[in-house]
């Protein structure tokens, strides 16, 4: 007797660029290096020589000061607490595939790197000048496949593979990724980490500037997202 195969669904599900975000931060952090595309988000503040402007409604985790000491366990170090519509309109994307079996998960993602903000304008412009965004202004992700799929409730943790672009150089990677229902949607919580001394391959400028890179007090650095993905369509192949 023959049995019948569970039908596959094939969902795709889009960044909703309102309420999504990106960040990156390095460790040591020196209570300053950190960004992100949301600084409006009240669970956000700036740190050390932020410039003017900025309201401090929640304290620093860290002492003031410069201090190098590492830190791998907050990051980033204001995680959202709260999806709000306070996003520029900085990420893009989107995901498709059998998400109920975690089979043939494709994506594409894009971040405007002139949208990273640390809070400090003149940090900001060295930034975007060391990305040089005019020439290349989105930073890219492409999702091969989710692998070490695990669900606890309705929670999904699992590894997210692919390749990051930025500028011009690739390099193949594998992100930590959290998904969980928010409102209707699914939020997606991603992070990865790398030498700090890789960032001469992604943004050469660094060579010039004599930061902590170069005198091997920046660590690691990591870059992630926090992601809200709303289900735009469905159906069976």
């Amino acid at each position: 007797m023959l049995q019948a195969t569970p039908a596959v669904t094939q969902a795709r599900w889009v960044v909703d660029t309102s309420t999504s975000l990106a960040w990156w931060q390095v460790s040591p952090n020196l209570n300053h290096l950190w960004a992100t595309t949301c600084p409006a988000d009240p669970s956000w503040r700036p740190g050390e020589g932020r410039s003017s402007g900025w309201t401090m409604n929640i304290p620093s985790r860290s002492t003031t000061g410069f201090t190098d000491t590492e830190d791998t366990v907050h990051v980033p170090l204001y995680p959202r607490r709260k999806v709000r519509h306070l996003c520029s309109e900085a990420v893009s994307g989107e995901v498709t595939g059998d998400t109920t079996h975690w089979q043939g998960i494709r994506g594409k993602f894009t971040v405007r790197a002139d949208a990273l903000a640390t809070g400090e304008a003149m940090r900001d412009a060295l930034m975007r000048q060391v990305l040089e965004t005019v020439r290349y202004p989105n930073i890219a992700f492409t999702l091969d496949s989710v692998v070490a799929v695990a669900k606890q409730g309705d929670t999904v943790t699992a590894s997210a593979v692919g390749t990051i672009t930025v500028r011009s150089e690739q390099r193949a990677l594998t992100a930590a990724i959290r998904i969980f229902p928010d409102s209707g949607n699914e939020r997606v919580l991603a992070k990865f980490r790398i030498p700090a001394t890789e960032l001469h391959d992604f943004t050469p400028g660094l060579q010039h500037l004599s930061l902590g890179m170069d005198t091997r007090v920046w660590k690691e650095f990591f870059m992630g997202v926090d992601l809200v993905l709303r289900p735009e369509s469905s159906g069976s192949p």
